[in-house]
This record gives C-alpha cells, structure tokens and sequence, in this order.
C-alpha cells in the first residue's frame, strides 16, 4: 500500500459528545481504535466491542446473535442508554468466485451486514429514548463491482440499503440512521485483504479506480466522517451514505 501524506489532526471540540453514551464495534481495528480515542477525547461515555479481546474492550461475536444479544444487555448496563451506535466492525477476504464457498460468503455477511442490523435491533429502544442515532461503516464496494470480491460487496450492499431501511422506518420514533462508505484505508483489515489474493492476481485488478488525492486514508480521516453524523451537527442527516474515498474515479 502506498503511505498516506501527512495530515494534521483535526483538533477535538471537547463538548461535542460530553456526556453521550457510545457503542462502537471493531474497537480494535483501525477506524474503530481511532474512532474511541476521538470520541473519549470528546467527552463520550464509550463501550467497545470486538471480537479479538483487549484491554477495555468487550469480546463479542457479530456472527453469534447470543452474543450479540448478551453484549447489549451488557452495554446498556453500563452506560444507563445509549445515544450513538457505531457499526464499524467488518471482515474482507478476497475470493476467485470458483473458490467461493458458501461458508465464507455467510460470513461476510453475518459480520457485515447481518450483525449491525441485529445490534440495532437490540438498541433501537434506548436509541428511541435518547433520540439517538446509528453511524454503520459500509464501503465503496457497496456502490461498485470489484473483481474477487463478491462476498464483501454484496454484504456492504446489504448493509447500506438494509440502514436506509431502518432510516425510514424509525424516523418517526426520532433515531438517525446514515452510512460512512470509505475508500481505500491504511488498516490492518486492508493489508490483510491484500494478502488473501491468489498468488496469480494483480493488485492492480481490484485497485483499478484512482483517486483524485493517492494514496490509502488514515484511519481517523474515516472517523472524523462519523464523528460529525453522529453529531448535532448533521442533526437534519438521515438516510445518508457519505463517500469518504478521496474522490475514486470509477
């Protein structure tokens, strides 16, 4: 991958979230790691969850809905309600459709797609109560066909459509509901994804598209995207998916 240019980080307005009540999954990861330290750093009560264990973060299974079902009863627990849901978690493994087995395609789409609904489910009282809001992390993959990855497209689409779904139903019952589809990033999901292409497949394949600004973005560029729709000040912002992909030309 190719190094992203330097770029200052934004500085936190300390009372943008005080007090809020967070959820975030993939806490781990890049954007999810990012994202907790953005928002404690704003005030924000904040449980973490990810399915690798660490310090400060609640081990939860997304494609277990016995877990998921524990992990809410145990974040609501802590936090007294909740006011933003951040779905960041997500798995990507690059796939020759003639090796894609129906195992994997579940998987991505357990994790990805059915899990953030599932969890949203589970909040979606005490988000009616704090006329809260939910940030989901889908991708550009959601928007546009990529060679070896049907499992990971197909569950993003599944995402993003299947948010905008709960963004007209619980409008009335004063939730938001919007989408942060990021581009290429400097995370270890992305490196990982890379490595899983078969030996034979170039790179240049699945990075085809060029963005305006090279490079693969910092984890914090794509949580800065959520921070302001999780914030007031996209308090008019439902139904919405914000591309953050350093202008792809597809």
């Amino acid at each position: 991958m190719t190094d992203s240019p330097a770029v200052p980080s934004p500085t936190p307005s300390a009372a943008r979230f005080a007090g809020r009540r967070v959820v975030v999954t993939g806490a781990a990861g890049g954007v999810g790691r990012s994202l907790v330290e953005l928002l404690r750093a704003e005030g924000a009560r904040v449980v973490a969850t990810d399915v690798v264990p660490g310090e400060g973060i609640v081990a939860t299974d997304l494609s277990d809905e016995q877990q998921i079902e524990g992990f809410v009863a145990t974040a609501l627990e802590e936090l007294g309600g909740l006011d933003v849901l951040c779905n960041v978690a997500g798995v990507q493994r690059f796939t020759q459709v003639g090796s894609l087995t129906a195992a994997e395609l579940r998987r991505h789409l357990d994790i990805n797609a059915v899990g953030p609904l599932l969890l949203t489910q589970g909040f979606v009282d005490a988000l009616a109560q704090a006329r809260g809001n939910v940030v989901s992390i889908a991708s550009i993959s959601a928007l546009m066909g990529q060679p070896y990855n049907a499992a990971y497209c197909a569950s993003k689409a599944a995402l993003l459509l299947g948010m905008r779904a709960l963004a007209v139903e619980l409008a009335g019952r004063g939730i938001r509901v919007n989408c942060v589809s990021p581009g290429g990033i400097d995370t270890p999901m992305v490196e990982g994804a890379a490595h899983s292409l078969p030996s034979d497949v170039d790179w240049n394949l699945i990075a085809k598209s060029q963005s305006v600004i090279p490079g693969f973005m910092p984890p914090a560029d794509v949580a800065q995207a959520v921070l302001f729709l999780a914030s007031d000040a996209a308090s008019s912002i439902t139904g919405a998916n914000l591309v953050v992909d350093r202008g792809v030309i597809w």
